[in-house]
């Protein structure tokens, strides 16, 4: 177990190896064993591959871009850094098993929180086995952490790049609800709690990636920037048209208390909310969906526009763009 530490203490007077150190404490007890030749420090890590498509997925979380620390604790980040590489992961069929952090901050940063933040990442690859076998800490002004995760499909990896006209479009997991709590957040309040928690932690159906490549699905792709925008991914790389379906949607009751409150359409929030990291995918007509998955529109052959709802061109918000 980590040392403890004064809730005084800063990085700055930890250091980087005394960090390390730490850290090192945290995630030891996570980390899968027999293919996990060498782990934390040494220049790099050692793992042993044994069979099937290695799948590698990175991705960043910049403070004040994607979080800010008075809405978020320590741990919930740690849980969302994570939880976004292994969705990537889940996203091709497959499942992650090692995963490496970067992390840079500034100096006088609690040196609390960057544990706290470690014990949260390492909980959250606990869920699916994975662990933490690396990565590298630095100074910044602000936090910055860049997480890579590395897995492997059993079946061929299900791509973006599958769909056919007459397939179907399906989603699995909540979606819409950390769109709800950041609106929440926003105007400074912290109810429905349900919402502000499920922006702080999502809670991606890590098991429904390999189930869906199993049962055949044609394209795949975690809803992490909006439901429509990657709609539009999954219409742009299979080259065909998405149609998404209002009618297929039940709106949960906290978004529809949000939506009152703020003068919102709640439904803005499924059709454009990123980061509840459910999956999307498209399965071939008739195909009998795995459970917990729920048709919510089809897929046409190209025409003018790449994603509609309801047949028509949609003028909401689809999504996060980062520039």
């Amino acid at each position: 177990m980590a040392d403890a530490i004064s809730p005084d203490t800063t990085l700055a007077d930890l250091g980087e190896f005394g960090l390390i150190a730490q850290i090192g404490e945290i995630v030891a007890t996570t980390a899968p064993g027999d293919d996990v030749l060498l782990g934390p420090g040494d220049d790099a890590a050692v793992l042993r591959v044994r069979k099937g498509h290695v799948v590698v997925s990175t991705d960043m979380l910049v403070e004040g871009r994607h979080f800010r620390r008075d809405w978020v604790d320590a741990v919930d980040v740690g849980h969302r850094a994570a939880a976004q590489n292994l969705s990537d992961i889940n996203a091709m069929g497959g499942r992650a098993q090692w995963l490496t952090v970067g992390l840079a901050t500034p100096a006088d940063l609690p040196a609390q929180w960057a544990l706290d933040f470690a014990r949260g990442f390492a909980e959250e690859c606990a869920a699916v086995g994975a662990g933490l076998v690396g990565g590298d800490v630095t100074r910044a002004d602000q936090v910055v952490i860049s997480v890579t995760a590395i897995g492997a499909c059993t079946v061929s990896p299900v791509l973006r790049s599958g769909a056919a006209p007459g397939d179907v479009l399906a989603l699995c997991g909540r979606q819409g609800w950390s769109a709800g709590g950041l609106a929440v957040l926003g105007r400074g309040f912290r109810s429905p709690r349900v919402l502000v928690d499920a922006y702080r932690r999502p809670a991606p159906p890590y098991d429904a990636g390999p189930i869906a490549a199993e049962a055949g699905a044609t394209a795949m792709i975690d809803v992490s920037d909006g439901l429509l925008a990657e709609a539009a991914h999954l219409a742009d790389d299979s080259g065909v048209s998405i149609d998404v379906e209002t009618g297929t949607f039940v709106i949960p009751e906290p978004l529809l208390a949000v939506g009152q409150a703020t003068g919102a359409d709640p439904l803005q929030f499924i059709l454009g909310g990123g980061e509840d990291h459910p999956l999307l995918a498209t399965f071939p007509p008739g195909a009998t969906l795995p459970e917990g998955w729920t048709r919510i529109g089809s897929v046409s052959a190209r025409g003018e526009l790449p994603v509609t709802v309801d047949g028509a061109a949609y003028d909401g918000p689809t999504g996060w763009t980062h520039f």
